[in-house]
């Protein structure tokens, strides 16, 4: 599992990852050098991060990675979501496409990390389990069901009992989720 690569990245993989991601060479030669230190030993990257004594969704977020993605280009991918959007002013070269931080790609990110079965909807037994996580045994199973079924209750516009991800954007559409889902990477 994962790269393992002892040697240098080339420089048309960073050229790549620069493109996709929209981080400078500096932070990808530096975030790479973490990287592969995390990567070394039986464990491998998974291993040692999923240890960080963090918030559940912290480690929701690493669980997110799918172990075909357990790679540096993938571990880019999902730092990407984090970079706080006025850094794609700063980028010379834009991407073709949306760049992953984007509003809708920081969402599309969040709405994934609920959507636990892959199926393109929050389900109430979905909810559920991402609430658990969060809070743990700090509320009792009744107010988490409370919790879960108004929350579907209030983002569920079509009467599936689920949250799909344009009725999980119009639930959001206040929320500063550029400021919340931004992280400072190596300046």
């Amino acid at each position: 599992m994962g790269s393992r690569a002892s040697t240098l990245l080339r420089e048309e993989e960073i050229e790549e990852i620069k493109k996709e991601t929209g981080f400078s060479h500096s932070q990808i030669t530096r975030l790479y050098s973490r990287f592969t230190s995390l990567d070394k030993g039986e464990n491998g990257f998974l291993g040692r991060i999923i240890k960080i004594p963090e918030s559940p969704m912290c480690r929701r977020v690493v669980v997110s990675f799918r172990e075909d993605q357990v790679n540096f280009k993938g571990f880019m991918r999902t730092l990407a979501h984090f970079r706080p959007i006025e850094d794609n002013e700063k980028n010379k070269n834009p991407p073709t496409s949306e760049p992953l931080n984007s509003r809708t790609n920081k969402l599309l990110f969040a709405f994934r990390l609920y959507d636990l079965d892959r199926d393109d909807k929050i389900s109430r037994d979905e909810l559920l389990q991402v609430l658990r996580m969060m809070v743990g045994v700090n509320i009792s199973d009744d107010q988490l069901g409370s919790i879960a079924d108004r929350t579907i209750q209030e983002a569920d516009t079509n009467g599936d009992n689920c949250i799909s991800f344009q009725e999980f954007i119009k639930v959001l559409e206040k929320v500063d989720v550029e400021q919340k889902m931004s992280i400072r990477f190596l300046h």
